[in-house]
This record gives C-alpha cells, structure tokens and sequence, in this order.
C-alpha cells in the first residue's frame, strides 16, 4: 500500500533564545576610560572613606600610570620594585610584552611608605591578614571608591588601563612607544587611544 503522507512545513517560526547574562559593555557605559581628574578623585575618595587608604590609592596609581590590568597589579612582588633606580618590572599577561617602567618621585614615596607599613609579605598589596589581594577584591574596591567620589560612570578595573593609553596619546605620546609602554604586541590594539586623543585635532580651525 503506497502512502500519500507528505510532510507540512510547520507554522511554528523557529527562534533563537538569548542565555540571560551580563549586558555588553557599550551598554553600561558611554566611554570605556576614566579622565585624569576622575582617577584622582577615585584616589581621594579611598584615601578618605578606606581604612587602608593608603594602600588602596597606591593600587589605583600604579594600575593607573603602568596600564596595569587587575590580575598584573595584584600579583605584584616587592622584587619588582628598584628603589635605587626607580623601576618597576612590568610582567604582562595575556601574551603581552614584558617591560621595566620608570616610577615617578611620587609613586617611590607611596611605595617605600606601603613597605613600612604594609604585612610582611612578597605580595605587595596584601589585606590586614596578609593574605594577596584578589582581582575581585579589586574590582569591588573600584566599585566603591566610584560611588564615594560621586562619578556618574560605572567604572571597572580596566578603565584604569585605558585611561594611561588615552592620557599618554592626549600628552602626544607617538604609538610605538604607546605600544611598547602597555605591552601590546599588536599594534592595532594601540592605535585605539590615539583614534581618540582630542589633540590631535587641534589646532584645524582657527578664529
């Protein structure tokens, strides 16, 4: 017997269920750095409401001038610092470049003071108990200090990053060295800050 079954497409439209989860970044925010002066005010605030301030204005600093990310900066060995001739040894991660960065009069005078204070211990940044900071505990750290220094952003840890690329392009830092600095190791991932930097504008029209 020859069946005359045949198949019916279905009127049911087929759709793709988005997992819920965290919203893009673009989302949260309208710019992916932090300015100078918010970074400062993210180091007045810990230095006012933190019980570790010192300590917490020190991270926000060097993550801040080194383009640090957050598990470079919290994995920071007291071996990396040369007091005599004021250098920090850089270690990436993520595959980027390794490079030993000059530390300014008034990041040696935070950290030798860090030193004398801070728990025995390899780590640099350490909680009271000694233990090493952890990303997280850095992330919620930045959390708070943004809320204490009343900025109408949603600031994370890697803004900090940013804001060294876009301060040191807006100074007229060529990109080579801009690359070298943060230790990209491709070039394309630099030329971002200097698409940005408002100087380079300077000066097109004039009244």
């Amino acid at each position: 017997m020859i069946s005359h079954l045949k198949l019916v497409p279905s009127g049911l439209e087929k759709r793709t269920v988005k997992p819920a989860g965290r919203l893009p970044n673009e989302k949260l925010r309208v710019r992916e750095y932090l300015t100078a002066a918010e970074v400062e005010k993210l180091m007045e605030a810990v230095k006012a409401n933190n019980r570790q301030g010192h300590r917490d204005s020190t991270m926000i600093l060097l993550a801040y001038r080194h383009g640090l990310r957050a598990a470079e900066l919290i994995d920071l060995h007291w071996t990396q610092v040369d007091f005599n001739q004021a250098t920090l040894h850089v270690r990436r991660t993520k595959g980027s470049t390794d490079a030993v960065h000059p530390l300014t009069g008034q990041e040696t005078r935070a950290l030798r003071k860090l030193q004398r204070e801070a728990p025995d211990s390899p780590f640099m940044f350490v909680s009271e108990r000694g233990a090493p900071f952890t990303v997280s505990g850095f992330r919620r750290l930045i959390e708070r200090a943004t809320q204490a220094a009343g900025l109408k952003i949603k600031a994370h840890p890697h803004m900090l990053r940013h804001a060294c690329g876009y301060t040191l392009a807006n100074q007229g830092t060529d990109t080579r060295t801009l690359q070298a600095y943060l230790g990209h190791k491709n070039i394309s991932n630099t030329v971002r800050y200097t698409e940005l930097a408002p100087n380079r504008f300077r000066d097109l029209w004039k009244d």
